[in-house]
């Protein structure tokens, strides 16, 4: 498990491309027959993935939560962005389909990874907080989600929000997580944008054509900077920073929050005078 430390706003202003794109992009998940994970420092946040194509994988704890298991003090979303799927937690079985999703309590042991079929593994992307109280296992298709649908084709920001984990649909202890799909010939998503006074927040891109790509736009609104993204990339938004994007085509992006509590309207907003 790889640890990352994070920047604040001071530091920001003076790192150089290469400095924030080691600290804020995520550019090693969805390795084949392995499990990656990375450490944040920010809300002690887990961003991971597991690619079964051989066998089975087995989630482990690493040494930087120091438990017994992985999710012993922990909570943990999956979402299913490659074949079909399964995901085994202490003997129970769930089929994972494209874009399902399944919430992971605290105090599960035994969490593994499979494939149906190696040809066309499934991917697996998670993001896991602490937790200090149990709630229910549980799946959601996209069929099943709570939707927002916003934006416009004039202002090229047509999109549909799917919330999966949230106070009003699989309930969590701190998690929350869902996927933004933007329409056909819409490029942007949250813009003029926010921040999150009281959460991280990351951004996982994916459905980004190879000869594509997606901006990603962070710091203070008065102190941004960009962040060129690829498909599976995944970008770290602390507290402070804004954290919205524009694509050369549609793409779509799995969003995960954690921290002081899980009111979606819970957000900093600006304006486009206040970009810098």
């Amino acid at each position: 498990m790889e640890t990352r430390y994070s920047a604040d706003a001071v530091r920001f202003e003076r790192m150089n491309t290469e400095e924030v794109r080691s600290t804020f992009l995520i550019r090693t998940l969805f390795v084949p027959n392995k499990i990656e994970m990375i450490y944040w420092f920010d809300d002690r946040a887990i961003i991971g993935s597991a690619v079964p194509v051989d066998g089975a994988l087995k989630l482990e704890a690493g040494e930087q939560i120091a438990s017994d298991y992985f999710a012993q003090r922990r909570e943990a979303g999956v979402i299913n962005i490659g074949g079909n799927g399964i995901i085994t937690v202490d003997g129970q079985r769930f089929t994972m389909a494209y874009k399902d999703m399944l919430y992971i309590p605290r105090g599960s042991k035994d969490i593994q990874f499979e494939s149906d079929s190696s040809s066309k593994p499934a991917k697996f992307y998670i993001v896991s907080y602490p937790a200090h109280k149990e709630y229910p296992i549980a799946k959601a298709e996209k069929k099943d989600t709570l939707k927002a649908n916003l934006g416009t084709d004039a202002e090229c920001n047509k999109r549909t929000i799917n919330k999966y984990i949230h106070p009003d649909g699989i309930k969590s202890c701190q998690l929350v997580m869902g996927c933004t799909e933007l329409a056909q010939n819409s490029i942007w998503n949250t813009m003029p944008g926010h921040t999150h006074n009281r959460r991280t927040e990351v951004y996982m891109y994916f459905e980004v054509d190879s000869n594509s790509a997606v901006f990603h736009f962070m710091g203070k609104p008065d102190q941004t900077r960009h962040i060129v993204v690829r498909n599976e990339q995944v970008v770290l938004s602390p507290s402070w920073s804004i954290h919205s994007g524009a694509g050369l085509k549609n793409y779509s992006f799995v969003w995960a929050m954690g921290g002081e509590n899980q009111a979606f309207g819970d957000m900093q907003g600006f304006t486009l005078d206040d970009l810098k």
